[in-house]
């Protein structure tokens, strides 16, 4: 019959003084396998093969060792239970010492829970902080993230086959792509029939999905067509790195965006906002800013983290973030002009972060932008393309006004006196044969007036 005994290591560990209690399982001459049991006591509480508590003792070590013999008694239990159901040929030192270390560590030995299959919004999550796109960009791809929690909840809501439907990037068919992108362009008539519902999807969105403006409007083709472009990005990051084999956008047309000839500011009307006083030190440094801006053309999201190491020889040098994920990354070059290399000496040192100037957040440049145009009387009527309706329309200069317009002013002016795109697209940052161009050709009729006066 088998029988356990027990002894006690001659080891002492210097940190804890506990040593270690050894077992042996023995059945007549069948069987002597030994294994160390991971249960370990104080030499003076260990006495005749057996854990004896020592009472006189004061603090944790009563408990303690409490502990350690009803483990070590629940220990020989399952021992004697597993030989029980072990065929004597099988028990050697290897199938002790896996007894001994199942009991102890049982976690070890639990089926492999399958890890959690990563949701749409968890991939985005991952896609975003792997891509580090421009505040912008990342902003415009977390309104397709609220866009999709709405569909989900409105298909759940209204499709009783489809309660349960999820955004999943494994399942999401082509018809599922295309049933959304009619959602987007519906979504606020739909508002209007489900009030109710759409005032619980805006306000309950899904764990982990930023909240965003809570009234819905009308989206334009150009709009619907943007959004489209970011989620078939994600879908092809998704597929390429292998989170899914899914490929929902294959024979999808997206179309491209329409815009209106592009309207920007004259060199005449960026000098006078330039001599113009804002009234306040802090609209000052936007203005000037802005005029910056205005005589390097690059999009805020690489403005507003250029530092004196991008000059040199007083040529402005940086890789446009959109660009430097390409296999071939674009690198702007602009020389600076005299007024622009002035603004830099004057905000030279003044920024805490080592920026060329002390910028604010996006928006509110943008925001600032536009009470500058009203103080400095920019305010004449464009005609521009309103993205909603597709019609053109007319507006107050000062009223459309954002940091995008210094980059039209850089491009529309250098155009103008150049003509030649990949000259400005070495300036500005445009990969060559940017169909950007092919709208400022529209610009200045007196351009193609002198083309006509030369063929005579």
């Amino acid at each position: 019959m088998a029988k356990i005994y027990k002894r006690l290591s001659k080891t002492i560990q210097a940190n804890t003084e506990l040593s270690e209690i050894l077992l042996i399982l023995k059945d007549g001459h069948t069987y002597f396998v030994r294994a160390k049991s991971g249960i370990f006591v104080t030499p003076d509480n260990f006495k005749a093969g057996e854990i004896v508590v020592n009472r006189r003792k004061v603090g944790n070590d009563v408990k303690f060792h409490e502990d350690q013999k009803k483990r070590l008694d629940n220990l020989e239990t399952y021992i004697y239970e597993q030989v029980s159901k072990t065929p004597k040929e099988q028990i050697n030192t290897n199938w002790f010492k896996l007894v001994v270390d199942r009991f102890m560590n049982p976690e070890k030995y639990e089926p492999a829970k399958a890890k959690a299959k990563p949701t749409f919004y968890q991939l985005i999550d991952e896609y975003l902080e792997k891509k580090q796109f421009s505040y912008d960009h990342t902003k415009a791809i977390r309104v397709v993230v609220r866009d999709v929690a709405r569909y989900e909840g409105f298909i759940r809501a209204t499709e009783k086959k489809r309660k349960d439907f999820t955004f999943d990037v494994d399942k999401v068919t082509r018809e599922d792509i295309e049933d959304f992108f009619d959602y987007l362009r519906n979504e606020r008539d739909l508002s209007t029939e489900y009030p109710k519902l759409y005032k619980r999807l805006l306000k309950e969105y899904p764990v982990g999905v930023r909240k965003g403006q809570s009234v819905l409007v009308v989206r334009g083709d150009n709009t619907i067509i943007k959004l489209a472009k970011k989620l078939k990005a994600f879908f092809m990051w998704a597929y390429e790195s292998g989170k899914t084999s899914n490929r929902p956008f294959e024979g999808i047309k997206i179309g491209s965006e329409k815009f209106g000839t592009p309207y920007y500011i004259s060199i005449d009307e960026r000098n006078k906002i330039a001599e113009t006083d804002c009234g306040t030190n802090a609209l000052n440094t936007q203005r000037d800013i802005f005029v910056f801006h205005c005589f390097v053309g690059c999009r805020v999201s690489d403005l507003i983290k250029l530092t004196e190491r991008n000059i040199e020889n007083s040529i402005l040098t940086y890789t446009p973030h959109k660009t430097k994920d390409e296999e071939k990354p674009v690198q702007a070059r602009i020389p600076l002009h005299p007024k622009a290399i002035a603004l830099i000496e004057k905000y030279k040192g003044v920024d805490e972060k080592g920026r060329l100037f002390p910028f604010i957040s996006p928006q509110k440049y943008n925001d600032s932008i536009k009470s500058i145009f009203a103080l400095a009387g920019i305010t004449r009527n464009v005609e521009v393309r309103n993205a909603k309706t597709g019609e053109n329309e007319i507006r107050p200069i000062n009223e459309i006004a954002s940091s995008h317009l210094a980059r039209r002013t850089f491009v529309g002016n250098a155009y103008f006196k150049v003509s030649d795109p990949n000259i400005i697209c070495k300036m500005s940052g445009h990969t060559e044969g940017s169909r950007a161009f092919t709208r400022y050709r529209k610009i200045e009729d007196s351009t193609l007036i002198d083309v006509i006066n030369q063929l005579g």
